[in-house]
């Protein structure tokens, strides 16, 4: 191989190397764009554009990441100025489910049958909604996993009375435990 060839193999190891950091980021796996790769990626770019490639093969392989860089620049950046403005549609569904299932039914009274399917519904209703397998669920089932963690809570927290609301963190959904009133 030449040094050309080996030059264009590292340059498309690292483009796609910053295609996966940038999907990353998008999905909030990162917290930081990758922003030196890119700048990394970009430099070598325009070193070989003022470089003459004799060999066709070689040259039409480079224009072709050349452009496959300059498509996926164009997407990045459009999905930047969506995440600045606040419409980036993976942003506004995770701030749509945490709007929905903050403030869903909390459970006053463990014993009220009717306040704890309120509160199946709505863990049930969350979890489709995070994509979670929910052919399993069942309210019993709902009901004896709070029954068991009552106890501990009330003594732990010190009050007479446990209430639970529906929380999605992280992509999951988790019953939240606060002291009641009463």
């Amino acid at each position: 191989m030449t040094i050309i060839e080996d030059e264009l193999q590292e340059l498309e190891l690292k483009l796609r190397q910053l295609k996966i950091d940038y999907e990353h980021y998008f999905l909030g796996r990162h917290p930081r764009e990758p922003a030196n790769l890119r700048g990394e990626v970009q430099k070598r770019f325009l070193r070989f554009s003022g470089t003459p490639i004799r060999n066709t093969a070689l040259r039409f392989r480079f224009n072709s990441l050349n452009s496959r860089f300059q498509a996926m620049k164009r997407q990045w950046d459009a999905t930047l100025r969506e995440i600045e403005a606040g419409t980036y549609k993976r942003h506004v569904f995770k701030a749509d489910l945490r709007d929905r299932s903050n403030p869903i039914t909390p459970s006053p009274t463990p014993s009220s049958l009717g306040k704890r399917e309120d509160l199946f519904e709505a863990y049930r209703e969350a979890a489709r909604t995070c994509g979670q397998d929910v052919t399993k669920l069942t309210p019993a089932k709902l009901k004896s996993a709070i029954d068991r963690q009552e106890a501990a809570l009330k003594k732990r927290l010190g009050c007479d009375q446990v209430n639970f609301r529906v929380v999605v963190s992280d992509g999951k959904v988790k019953l939240k435990a606060s002291p009641g009133r009463g």
